[in-house]
């Protein structure tokens, strides 16, 4: 009995040694851990002098899309220091070409062109002439004053989709007081041409409003490149809550739309319902048609159908690295042998996007 009492106490004797011995261990591996996650905190707030050692990272969700890289280079007196980069991106132009007897000229080349951004010349970064799929917003005043207008224009628009590249993207706003959006986007004519016989003809005209919340859509909703907003009305803005310059200011953001606008005179458009019309599509490179009969209008859509078919498409990467929120004026000139004087129409500038953007 005795020489099991006494291996009963060895035994357990034994245990409490192991026990204790791993004990020990695995309180120093977790203070080495530890150690190591409060090292590895301290070597992202200052980079180490040393080549960092190889170390299994969790993989990290891609920043959203209107997030700002940072990159940690040093400038001067911060050397070591995580700094927000603003990397300058491309700025991209959709030039219609036209000769002396304004007919639209093809086949020139990236060499026949050039950009200047404030009078400085720019490097072409990129070019090329193609036709390919456009977001399209046909935007079109639903007041009271374009109910005997309504079936000529929905049938000019029907003629713009058909002389169109089949894969365009089309969304359809009908805007009295308030701007409707009647049809998303879309490529089926059935559709859109249901969203245009969407009328209720109220009184008053946003135009302003609806012209701003089309463009933010077709920022927010569309992921092809070239974006064009049509605009058809009667008569001038009595009802928005953008002004004219607000309205202007938005569209003329870098890789902004190209605005074409028919002001149908037949109601007695006035002169500042013109300019406003003149001022929106302008700046953007388009254009804004004044048809004397709702007769024109069908040719006018054609018309804008083959010149956004047909535009040179111009890239460079502006030069000045120091981007400030300023409207940047831009311009695009053509020469070739064996034209006269030909003339661009693009977007006459731009207002950098600030940082967070």
């Amino acid at each position: 009995m005795r020489s099991l009492a006494a291996s009963w106490w060895v035994n357990s004797a034994l245990v409490l040694i192991f026990c204790a011995a791993c004990a020990a261990f695995t309180s120093t591996a977790f203070s080495q851990s530890s150690a190591g996650d409060q090292n590895g905190s301290t070597a992202q707030a200052a980079p180490a002098q040393n080549s960092p050692q190889p170390q299994e990272t969790t993989p990290q969700a891609p920043p959203a899309a209107n997030q700002q890289p940072i990159s940690p280079e040093p400038g001067s007196g911060d050397q070591g220091m995580f700094v927000f980069k603003k990397l300058v991106e491309e700025v991209v132009l959709h030039a219609t070409v036209l000769d002396q007897n304004r007919s639209l000229v093809t086949g020139l080349s990236k060499g026949d062109f050039s950009v200047t951004e404030n009078g400085v010349v720019q490097p072409i970064t990129s070019f090329r002439q193609e036709d390919v799929p456009v977001a399209l917003g046909v935007v079109v005043d639903n007041s009271g004053s374009m109910r005997d207008k309504r079936d000529k224009v929905e049938q000019a628009v029907l003629n713009l989709i058909r002389a169109s590249n089949p894969q365009d993207q089309i969304f359809v706003v009908n805007f009295g007081e308030r701007p409707y959006l009647d049809q998303d986007f879309t490529s089926n004519e059935h559709l859109l041409q249901a969203a245009l016989r969407q009328v209720s003809f109220r009184g008053s005209t946003a135009l302003y409003d609806a012209v701003v919340a089309s463009d933010r859509h077709l920022q927010q909703a569309s992921n092809l490149p070239k974006k064009v907003l049509l605009v058809i009305t009667d008569g001038e803005d009595n009802m928005s809550v953008e002004t004219l310059q607000d309205a202007a200011h938005k569209l003329e953001q870098a890789n902004g739309p190209v605005v074409y606008a028919i002001g149908l005179l037949g109601s007695g458009m006035q002169i500042s319902g013109r300019d406003a019309l003149q001022d929106l599509a302008s700046g953007t490179g388009g254009v804004a048609y004044f048809p004397d009969s709702l007769d024109q209008v069908n040719n006018i859509t054609r018309t804008i159908a083959h010149d956004i078919r047909m535009q040179y498409r111009i890239a460079y990467r502006p030069t000045n690295q120091n981007v400030r929120p300023e409207f940047k004026s831009v311009k695009v000139e053509a020469r070739a042998p064996g034209y006269g004087t030909l003339t661009v129409r693009a977007r006459s500038g731009y207002y950098p996007s600030e940082p967070g953007q």
